[in-house]
Order: C-alpha cells, then sequence, then structure tokens
C-alpha cells in the first residue's frame, strides 16, 4: 500500500472561496490524499481540503471519518 498526501489539484473556484483555496505558490489548489495497493489501484480517495491544509491533517481526518482509511499492516509505504 502506497498513499500520498500533499496532492494539489488546480482549482477554479467562485470568488468568495479564493482565499481558503490559495496555495503556497499563488495559485488557487485543493489539497487531498490518495492510497494505491501496489497494483495502483486506488483504494482510498479524499479530496476538497483547503490549498494551506497540513499533510497531518488531512491524514488525521482520513483515519477518523467513519468510512475512514485504514492503514493495513505489512507493507506500507508513505
Amino acid at each position: 500500500m502506497v498513499f500520498r498526501t500533499g496532492t494539489h489539484v488546480l482549482a477554479r473556484v467562485p470568488r468568495h472561496m479564493q482565499a481558503a483555496l490559495r496555495g503556497m505558490k499563488h495559485n488557487y489548489t485543493q489539497n487531498g490524499m490518495a492510497a494505491v495497493d501496489f497494483d495502483l489501484k486506488f483504494t482510498y480517495v479524499l479530496a476538497g481540503w483547503e490549498g494551506f491544509a497540513h499533510d497531518a491533517l488531512i491524514l488525521a481526518n482520513a483515519i477518523e471519518r467513519n468510512d475512514g482509511f485504514t492503514v493495513p499492516e505489512g507493507n506500507c509505504t508513505i
């Protein structure tokens, strides 16, 4: 299992949302997390976080959700 946080996706957003979605390079982005297995099949995706959201906050939120991400035992690369 491999998962990646800090995946910024460029976003086109209304003016009233631009401040929250401004990334570190002044682009408007959404931050998220994705997990794939070793066959490169997605097993979990969490998208829509603000551009400045810290990776640890996104991962913690993914784990705390009712339908949340679980870290598998054994082979795991972060």
